[in-house]
């Protein structure tokens, strides 16, 4: 009977285990690379949402504002635009939908917008990413940034000289998906907010 050999297989031994830790140390790196992203994925969506939140209660007041001077024609244009004074602050819509995404917004960071009309939000996440092979990241928090604009949806044509801006003839308002012919004896088909302006993400 031939000697069994044990070298070979004495050598292997230590590569084997260096190819498993190698393994498992790749393995928990891209563990800790789908955390981050997901935290990060996470920050974004709190972002949108914030932005949005905040753009569409702004567009609800410019609205209201609108109907407000219904029967004054002459103002339509400038409020559509948005050139509207006196409305209410609307960063708290933004902190709330931050909130309800697990963040919150940065201090300072809910900036309105004029060219276009809209909000610039930054969050960041209330939980940092977690514990992980990556040093720190138990204690890295992300952040992230996103800017919703409102845009006039519908225009007014020329009004008549001789308009004087009372109730006796009302424009039309010519918008993206219907034209509406407005009745000042009948108002009770009136366009909404989401008639009157687009919300959106910017890119």
């Amino acid at each position: 009977m031939r000697p069994r050999k044990y070298g070979d297989a004495g050598q292997a031994f230590p590569i084997y285990i260096t190819v498993v830790a190698g393994l498992l140390f790749l393995a928990f790196a891209y563990l800790a690379v789908g955390q981050a992203a997901a935290t990060r994925n996470g920050a974004q969506t709190a972002a949108d949402a914030a932005a949005l939140a905040a753009a569409q209660d702004k567009r609800d007041q410019i609205a209201g504002r609108w109907l407000d001077n219904l029967l004054n024609p002459d103002l339509w244009a400038d409020i559509l635009d948005g050139e509207v004074d006196g409305l209410e602050p609307s960063c708290w819509r933004a902190r709330e939908l931050a909130e309800e995404n697990d963040a919150h917004v940065v201090e300072g960071s809910c900036e309105p917008e004029w060219a276009p009309l809209g909000y610039t939000v930054e969050v960041k996440t209330n939980e940092p990413v977690g514990d992980s092979i990556v040093p720190g990241t138990e204690k890295t928090y992300a952040t992230a940034k996103a800017k919703a604009v409102i845009k006039p949806r519908c225009s007014i044509p020329p009004l008549p000289d001789e308009d004087d801006g009372n109730n006796e003839d009302l424009p039309q308002l010519k918008c993206k998906d219907k034209n509406w012919d407005l009745d000042p004896d009948d108002l009770s088909d009136l366009p909404g907010p989401e008639d009157l302006f687009d919300v959106h993400l910017a890119d």
